[in-house]
């Protein structure tokens, strides 16, 4: 437990994806990106409960079969045109029972067990101790040379740096998003104006959103069981 409160690991999922058909459900290792990430979430020791907030009775009835808890979703919560995203968020959150809530989208199969744990102990030492930051969110470090349509942005063509010596600019993936459930709620979103960003490798951070994410995501997982 996380300074005596209670923590629930929502993975959010819905029977539509546009550009990847049944992505949620597509097989990954020994079963499918659902399964996948409720047996990566069992073995965290400080979550107390595992939610799949829905629309598919498929999924829910997965998340069933593996002893977790189900939010059936309304399905004007799921189509993307009826709801906002901000409204999705907060029904969600206004829909499961706990202190602390960490959306852990099944996108991100590569993100680790110890990825979570770390980030939980990120969160009870900053946002519920210090009180530093509201909420932690993962990412990954961008460090390339980027253009707008006219000009660079990161850096002087006439003073050239290697990419190492670039900003530390960073990009936010579907690894995590940990905060105090009420504060999503109150939010509409589930992090705040001051999220610490926990920074994974490129591996961890693989977020996957077209069949060419997917394509990489199970390329490095057979790698892993090579080694």
């Amino acid at each position: 437990m996380i300074s005596n409160k209670s923590v629930v690991a929502v993975i959010p999922v819905r029977a539509g994806s546009r550009r990847l058909p049944n992505k949620n459900i597509l097989p990954f290792g020994d079963s499918n990106l659902l399964i996948h990430k409720i047996r990566q979430l069992k073995q965290v020791p400080t979550i107390d409960s595992i939610v799949v907030s829905s629309d598919s009775d498929i999924m829910l009835q997965m998340a069933r079969d593996e002893g977790v808890g189900t939010h059936k979703r309304a399905p004007e919560y799921c189509d993307e045109k009826t709801k906002t995203f901000n409204e999705v968020v907060q029904n969600v959150a206004q829909n499961v029972q706990g202190d602390i809530l960490m959306w852990a989208p099944c996108v991100c199969p590569l993100t680790t067990p110890e990825n979570y744990i770390a980030a939980l102990n990120i969160f009870d030492e900053k946002c519920l101790k210090s009180r530093e930051y509201d909420s932690v969110i993962s990412g990954k470090m961008f460090k390339e040379y980027l253009w707008d349509d006219a000009k660079p942005l990161n850096y002087n063509p006439v003073k050239h740096v290697p990419s190492q010596q670039l900003p530390n600019w960073k990009i936010i993936v579907n690894g995590f998003y940990i905060a105090e459930r009420q504060n999503m709620v109150d939010w509409r979103y589930f992090y705040g104006k001051k999220p610490f960003i926990s920074i994974l490798s490129k591996r961890e951070a693989v977020d996957i959103d077209d069949a060419e994410d997917f394509a990489i995501a199970k390329a490095l997982l057979g790698i892993e069981k090579t080694r």
